[in-house]
């Protein structure tokens, strides 16, 4: 009986050990943010990225939708982001979202482009650590110059 209780704890005990154990390898959130110069309400050739744009990672428990969870972060000069998570947010709802453009002109919250839903769990089958968002954008107060051009590109073709 004792060598059974023995051979049980030696099975679980590595088990219960990597439970408890912080995670070494966080997730990396990466995104971008851009701005919608032609008002298209979508990323066009003319769109331009966004540094120095804040940006907020948010989780929030499914059943309560109680928020566990909260980190910004900013733009760097080709307006990507990164946040690490080192926290495994299985049963939660977690999405990064805008928070602040830093281009005055460009400051505009393009609607649908706001936030984007990420996974933060190691326990769905994907390997790597790096979790890549949608990217969110603003839009501009009045279209550039040139977009009439862009934007026909965009027409449907009927024949």
């Amino acid at each position: 009986m004792s060598k059974a209780v023995m051979l049980v704890a030696l099975c679980f005990l590595p088990v219960l050990a990597m439970a408890a154990r912080p995670n070494k390898n966080p997730f990396v959130v990466r995104g971008r943010v851009y701005c919608d110069t032609c008002l298209a309400g979508f990323e066009t050739p003319a769109s331009t990225y966004i540094s120095g744009a804040v940006v907020r990672l948010e989780c929030k428990d499914r059943t309560t939708m109680e928020l566990t969870y909260s980190r910004e972060a900013r733009t760097d000069s080709k307006g990507s982001y990164k946040i690490l998570v080192s926290e495994d947010h299985e049963d939660q709802f977690c999405d990064t979202m805008l928070v602040r453009s830093s281009q005055l002109r460009c400051s505009n919250v393009s609607p649908g482009h706001d936030r984007a839903r990420v996974t933060l769990t190691r326990f769905n089958g994907i390997a790597s650590d790096d979790r890549f968002a949608n990217n969110l954008g603003f839009f501009r107060d009045a279209a550039m110059p040139g977009c009439a051009d862009i934007m026909k590109l965009y027409q449907e073709i009927e024949d």
